[in-house]
């Protein structure tokens, strides 16, 4: 039994070396660790899903805008196609007072007049009809009466 007083006196030795709550104190910086991993991944995550969300409203918002460009360009060549169909052509000529020519004569290269050239059609021509801005008498006092008055000249309406 000789052996068992030494045990007490490496026993009495360590606890003097190391103190009664060295366990408990090894072990609050891993769980603070741990904890403080824990809350920084829900933290990032969180932001992570916010920005996920906010890039999924700004792409429907400009698919949205997307598909409404879209129908404005299509109702704008519609329009673009109806005006330079002939018949709308033909029709604005005429409101302009523009009548079909006649036929055509071509220069050679040489200076040879290749042709003969026709008149003309002699249709009756239509009047040509100003702006309105043109044909409103201006007020006097108001601000855009002299550049009104300086715009309507009366040498730039053909046939007066």
């Amino acid at each position: 039994m000789s052996g068992r007083p030494e045990l007490k006196g490496r026993a009495a030795r360590l606890a003097r070396l190391l103190p009664a709550g060295a366990g408990q104190a090894a072990r609050t910086p891993f769980v603070l660790l741990v904890v403080l991993l824990l809350g920084g991944g829900l933290i990032g995550l969180l932001v992570l899903n916010s920005a996920l969300s906010e890039g999924a409203f700004r792409l429907d918002d400009l698919q949205k805008d997307t598909k409404s460009l879209t129908d404005e360009e299509q109702a704008l060549q519609r329009d673009v196609d109806a005006y330079s169909a002939p018949d709308a052509l033909q029709r604005r000529a005429r409101e302009l007072g523009m009548v079909p020519g006649g036929d055509p004569a071509f220069l050679g290269p040489d200076g040879t007049v290749k042709g003969v050239p026709g008149a003309a059609g002699s249709a009756a021509r239509s009047p040509v009809v100003p702006p309105p801005e043109v044909l409103a008498p201006a007020r006097p006092g108001s601000p855009s009466a002299s550049s009104r008055q300086s715009s309507a000249q009366p040498s730039t309406i053909p046939g007066r």
